[in-house]
């Protein structure tokens, strides 16, 4: 039996997840106001209170939609190359332009903008178990020191960054990224075959 009650509920759960969304794409992610967002969706402040217990929670549920696109979307570029460098030349691609285009969600997934904001574990675990994954990309490569996914991660939103700041809606630093992956590549998997120091035996 369809519950309705609880239809209604999610249907205007998503409304003021909307309508946040517009705001803080229009005037910054901290400029987030209850009182716009519910006259936005045609109720009284008190009122959002019935649907997120805080402002905070708002983030949080949106932190967890925009984590979740990013999954959905990296998951429609499958199947990635079998190439890995080229496989991680598609990814970090993906992963700088998804950012470029919604910068107010580049800020809040990747940036901490929000003073005390942080976003829940059940909302994290979305971002962390993406990355978890494109770090096994990389064992395959026989690369396994968690430095090197670091690298890669500070290697996209380090593009990221450059493009949204300097050259927002042209692709400066996209241009850039298959040059930076292959720079990184080479690096990674040269330290990855170098054999282990051991202690001399006499």
């Amino acid at each position: 039996m369809r519950d309705r009650r609880a239809e209604r509920r999610e249907s205007t759960r998503a409304e003021i997840l909307d309508a946040a969304w517009e705001q803080v794409r229009e005037h910054g992610l901290a400029a987030l106001s209850l009182r716009d967002v519910a006259r936005s969706v045609g109720m009284q402040p008190p009122s959002l209170y019935s649907y997120f217990d805080s402002k905070n929670a708002i983030y949080d549920a949106m932190y967890a939609q925009g984590a979740r696109e990013c999954v959905e979307a990296q998951q429609a570029l499958k199947p990635l190359p079998d190439d890995q460098l080229e496989a991680l030349k598609a990814l970090l691609h993906f992963f700088v332009e998804f950012c470029a285009a919604d910068f107010a969600r580049y800020q809040l997934l990747f940036q901490r903008t929000i003073p005390g904001f942080e976003p829940s574990p059940e909302s994290f675990k979305i971002s962390e178990d993406n990355l978890a994954e494109i770090g096994e990309m990389l064992a395959r490569s026989g690369v396994t020191d968690p430095g090197s996914l670091d690298l890669l991660t500070a290697l996209g939103t380090g593009l990221a960054d450059q493009q949204i700041s300097n050259d927002p809606g042209g692709d400066r630093w996209i241009r850039l990224i298959d040059e930076a992956v292959e720079m990184f590549y080479e690096h990674i998997t040269k330290k990855a075959k170098k054999p282990s120091k051991g202690r001399r035996t006499r």
